[in-house]
Parts: structure tokens; C-alpha cells; sequence
């Protein structure tokens, strides 16, 4: 299972710029294993990511998605505080 993750500029400094990460999380991923991967990968960008206000799966915007499931072959946007209205 791999699902692409992209950053938003502001979460950048953590991943030395880097936009776009491929992830592997497994079967019954969430977007909290998500973000425990982010961190493992990337120390310190765990905390800004659970508190961001909304993530975009595969384009349908969700408040608090920590415990939503992410689908194999998903693209999975962890968006600014002012995106995503």
C-alpha cells in the first residue's frame, strides 16, 4: 500500500523542503498512522500536524481526520491553517 502525502509550505522547514513524501503505512492506515511515520521521518513535525485544521484525501476536505481511514493509492494533503476554508 503506498500513499502519497503532500506538505503544505508552511510544515517544508521540518522536511528539508521536501513536498511530496511516498509513504507505506500498511493495511487499515489512518491519518494518524500517517502522521507517527511523518514524524518518525521527519522528528518534530508530528505536533503541527495534529493540530492542523484539515486534511484533504483524495480532495474531500475533513476537519479532525486523525482517525479517518486512508485508502490504498490516496493522496493525503495535511493543509495550512488558512487553507481549506
Amino acid at each position: 500500500m503506498t500513499v502519497r502525502v503532500h506538505l503544505a509550505s508552511a510544515l517544508r522547514g521540518f522536511s528539508s523542503g521536501e513536498a511530496d513524501v511516498e509513504l507505506d503505512p500498511g493495511d487499515g492506515a489512518t491519518v494518524q498512522r500517517l502522521i507517527r511515520m511523518l514524524d518518525e521521518r521527519f522528528p518534530g513535525i508530528g505536533e503541527p500536524l495534529r493540530q492542523a485544521s484539515s486534511v484533504a484525501i483524495d480532495g474531500e476536505i475533513i476537519a479532525d481526520a486523525q482517525y479517518e481511514s486512508v485508502p490504498d493509492g490516496a493522496e493525503v494533503h495535511f493543509l495550512d491553517m488558512h487553507q481549506g476554508g
